[in-house]
């Protein structure tokens, strides 16, 4: 997957370097300039127009809206953009609905009830065909101005030969562990490990000095994915295979978890690391006691988590010096990567009563002027659409630099379904909990793979 944050320049700039063509390297001629000054008037006019007429289309339209959405970490954020909406367009009513844990339990409850909300998440990739005659094709609209090429790749149908665009995003996301720099500094740990051995040395280091090496969400099945996906990327490393190529050999049922030492070993070491390192009881530890755990000092490293933390965390504890770094999978640190990409997709209802207000609204928060400087300014997100500015959260700056520096793993999250890494969390909670072995747990995940994912 490309890496959301290294976003492409600009219409401006892009049609500056192509009128600039002519000339020599480092030259500007007369003519030159002015095509350069021709094709930015260009093309601030057709933004201008693009924006205009979408404010235009939002100001007419009326109706109600019933936005049923997962992540609840960006619920604050949404709620201050449905009331920049409301501004605009005063006859529109915006019911917003959010949960996490049994989400993909209750979206399919109202889609079998004939309760398709107009506005509904899931999963990009794979999830997209699981949704697809729910969803409308956003291909001719005017957000596809502004859509990341790289987010739109993801929203496609595979089913329809990889065309067509089934969902637009609330982020790009940067996933690794955050953890906390000044207690890593304190206990002298200048640098991040990277390797499972090295991890396991900053553990003793920060539990010696009276900290808490981990705070985990375990509660949540969600942050097994999160943190499972690292592993999988380096299985195919190991393989040297794709990701994709890994996560269809389950699904097929040609692989075992055991066949890849990444999985069977040094997963589940990881595992033996954040529970003996971690929460009291990590199985009732929820996002926000990791959020509150981290802020105030309590712990040195989240698991499972990414950049939508971080402004509760500086919420809580304006101070808080906060890190970003790769998980670390095996005793090789070029594996240790952050991972980059586009994980969620928002779907339209192509059978909505209230279809044009809908679009209306996307439409509004792709080429608005507020709506795309929400991503960075009220969300701080990863912008999914085509921006050069510059963000000022850490988790953010620095996964795009590490990414440039060591590059970035693939987003396995996005080649299975939600319903899969639900059923996966599932089976690790109960082997946390100590209800099944190793052994059971990987002939669980084995056989729920194919019978989930393989089928479709």
């Amino acid at each position: 997957m490309k890496k959301i944050m290294a976003l492409v320049m600009s219409t401006v700039v892009a049609a500056s370097l192509l009128a600039g063509c002519g000339s020599a390297a480092g030259e500007s001629t007369p003519a030159a300039e002015s095509k350069e000054t021709a094709a930015a008037d260009t093309a601030k006019e057709e933004a201008a127009t693009v924006e205009a007429a979408s404010e235009q289309e939002a100001s007419d339209a009326s109706g109600e809206i019933y936005m049923f959405i997962s992540s609840p970490e960006y619920a604050d954020a949404i709620n201050e953009l449905i009331d920049a909406y409301k501004e605009v367009a005063p006859n529109v009513t915006i019911n917003y609905e959010t949960t996490q844990n049994d989400y993909p339990t209750l979206l399919k409850a109202k889609l079998n009830s004939g309760e398709v909300p107009d506005i509904f998440s899931s999963t990009s990739g794979k999830e997209i065909d699981t949704y697809l005659e729910y969803s409308y094709d956003l291909s001719g609209e005017a957000l596809m101005e502004t859509m990341d090429p790289a987010v739109a790749a993801a929203m496609s149908s595979t089913e329809n030969g990889g065309t067509g665009c089934y969902g637009i995003a609330i982020k790009g996301n940067y996933f690794g562990i955050v953890y906390n720099k000044a207690i890593f500094e304190e206990v002298g740990i200048s640098e991040f490990p990277k390797t499972i051995s090295g991890l396991e040395e900053a553990c003793e280091k920060i539990a010696a000095a009276g900290y808490r090496p981990f705070t985990t969400g375990f509660a949540e099945w969600w942050v097994f994915k999160h943190t499972y996906q690292s592993f999988v990327n380096a299985a195919a490393d190991g393989a040297g295979i794709s990701t994709a190529e890994l996560v269809q050999k389950f699904e097929k049922g040609e692989a075992k978890v055991s066949d890849y030492p990444e999985l069977y070993d040094n997963y589940f070491k990881f595992l033996e690391l954040a529970t003996r390192y971690g929460d009291e009881k990590p199985l009732e530890t929820d996002l926000a006691a990791e959020e509150a755990a981290l802020a105030t000092g309590e712990a040195a490293m989240t698991l499972g988590q990414g950049a939508w933390i971080e402004a509760d965390c500086l919420a809580i504890n304006p101070d808080l010096q906060i890190g970003f770094a790769g998980y670390p999978t095996t005793e090789d640190a070029a594996e240790c990567k952050v991972i980059s990409g586009s994980d969620q997709a928002l779907h339209i209802s192509k059978d909505s009563p209230n279809l044009q207000a809908t679009l209306d609204f996307v439409n509004w928060w792709y080429t608005s002027e507020y709506g795309m400087g929400w991503f960075n300014d009220v969300a701080g997100v990863v912008p999914p659409i085509v921006s050069d500015a510059e963000s000022e959260f850490e988790i953010i700056k620095q996964g795009s630099a590490l990414a440039a520096a060591d590059g970035a793993g693939a987003l396995a999250i996005c080649y299975s379904t939600d319903s899969w890494h639900q059923t996966c969390g599932q089976i690790l909670q109960s082997y946390l909990a100590g209800e099944i072995d190793k052994d059971a747990a990987c002939a669980k995940i084995e056989e729920q793979w194919k019978a989930i994912d393989g089928a479709q």
